[in-house]
């Protein structure tokens, strides 16, 4: 005979799942939290371990897929789900505490998982969330972040908004209320849009090659997504246009109908949407996002260094001076182009004095402070004492066509 005393779901769940032949010590039940009296949970707890035990048996699986689909199925098992050291009744510590009130004062249903009562699940939902501690909130499956982004999310009011903007009502709200009296129905394509709305929000999404509908401005992102959007696009060097949904909340409610698209940001290329911060991240990582956008013809602002280089190689014999071939504009640079016609070698030229960039620019590139500057199939070869010791020397031509 076995015994347990004190009030502890999951304990409980195990003891009565293994007399029924369902669980083991090794693999205790998840106390799946929803604030609800324990005895339903405890028997649902019990009929799914059952049920998995059922299963474990007739066929084995890997553990690492089993856990990897477990801890799927943890995320998704409701649309606000909180990872936490205890329970919503009584939180094990101050952090998971703070994000139970937060939750709470927003008045958002969530459920709620015990990571103490389970080590597996706590070991492996670092691994699967890529992040090391605990509280962990997430949203329709995606980790929102821990205590201290809950917190600041909660007190800047983007908490409320980003819940607003995945679709997620608070308990008794309006929108919950309207919900309810739909049947829990909800309007299909692109109905409840006018004409008047749709027009304008064709135009919006065509404005610009790139545009980004965000919270604030690219200088001034209101959330931690738009600014990820933003990042990404100035690190690809991308020109783009931005529309700031916070302004306009006919655009943020119409735009989600327009686009199928629950949440923000959202990114458009040529009038299509390719997704959201995650999806855009992910195809940067990838590089799916460079090749999408070289395809629809939107290329990069090229960078100092970049252009540099092309303007290196735009000749075999390449020679930065100041003025042109035909007209010197220093004794320096007049030595050398008489010298390389002396030698009847062909020669691109650059007049830096046109181009301050460049001229700056290539004094770094080339760890060379002086013009001009003579290359040879990229790679420099000197200045204007270098070039004339070669050219007196009879070296100048061989030196320019190895």
């Amino acid at each position: 005979m076995d015994t347990l005393e004190g009030a502890d779901p999951s304990s409980l769940a195990n003891k009565v799942g293994k007399v029924a032949g369902s669980s083991t010590s090794a693999e205790p039940a998840a106390p799946a939290s929803l604030g609800l009296a324990a005895g339903p949970t405890i028997l649902e707890t019990v009929k799914e371990n059952a049920k998995a035990s059922l299963q474990d048996r007739a066929q084995p699986v890997s553990t690492a897929d089993a856990l990897k689909s477990r801890l799927e199925k943890l995320t998704n098992s409701h649309p606000v789900m909180l990872f936490m050291k205890g329970i919503p009744e009584e939180p094990r510590c101050g952090f998971s505490r703070k994000v139970v009130d937060i939750l709470k004062e927003v008045n958002v249903d969530f459920g709620s998982f015990d990571i103490l009562s389970d080590n597996e699940v706590r070991e492996g939902l670092k691994k699967f969330s890529n992040w090391p501690t605990f509280p962990q909130l997430y949203c329709n499956g995606e980790l929102l972040g821990g205590a201290d982004i809950a917190i600041a999310m909660h007190e800047s009011g983007e908490l409320k908004d980003a819940f607003k903007d995945l679709g997620i009502t608070t308990v008794g709200s309006k929108e919950s209320q309207d919900e309810a009296g739909k049947g829990g129905g909800v309007s299909s394509g692109n109905t409840g849009l006018s004409e008047t709305l749709r027009a304008r929000l064709e135009g919006l999404v065509n404005s610009k090659p790139v545009m980004l509908f965000m919270k604030g401005r690219p200088e001034e992102p209101k959330c931690g997504f738009s600014g990820k959007v933003v990042e990404i696009l100035n690190q690809e060097k991308i020109e783009f246009g931005s529309f700031d949904i916070l302004l306009d909340d006919e655009v943020r409610q119409g735009l989600k109908v327009y686009s199928n698209w629950s949440s923000y940001p959202q990114l458009y290329v040529k009038g299509e949407l390719m997704g959201g911060s995650d999806i855009v991240l992910e195809m940067q990582k990838s590089g799916e996002l460079k090749k999408v956008l070289t395809e629809k013809g939107i290329t990069g602002e090229q960078s100092l260094e970049d252009r540099l280089k092309a303007l290196i190689n735009s000749s075999e014999v390449m020679l930065f001076m100041k003025g042109s071939p035909d007209e010197p504009k220093c004794g320096f640079s007049s030595k050398v182009v008489k010298a390389l016609r002396g030698e009847n070698v062909s020669f691109g030229s650059f007049d830096i004095l046109t181009d301050e960039e460049v001229r700056q620019g290539i004094k770094n590139f080339s760890n060379w402070p002086t013009f001009p500057q003579l290359y040879y199939k990229g790679e420099l070869i000197g200045g204007c004492d270098i070039i004339m010791e070669l050219s007196e020397s009879g070296d100048l031509k061989a030196t320019l066509s190895e």
